[in-house]
């Protein structure tokens, strides 16, 4: 079954059904997610923080499109 016949279905359910259905899908999600994640890895995550130089190119950009007032 596709998606093209699975939403018919899916409309014609009672709400509380429909918060079922919603409910095990956003868990299936959550897991797919985390598979690829290793227990007790670390895993970079940017931060603007301490992003000096791209604070100071925003700057300049900001400047010049003001015409540097």
């Amino acid at each position: 079954m596709n998606l093209t016949d699975l939403l018919p279905v899916l409309h014609g359910l009672p709400r509380s059904d429909k918060f079922r259905a919603l409910q095990f899908l956003s868990v299936d999600l959550e897991r797919e997610e985390t598979a690829a994640l290793e227990d007790g890895k670390s895993y970079p995550v940017w931060s603007p923080h301490d992003a000096l130089d791209a604070a100071s190119v925003l700057t300049q950009h900001l400047e010049r499109m003001s015409g540097g007032r």
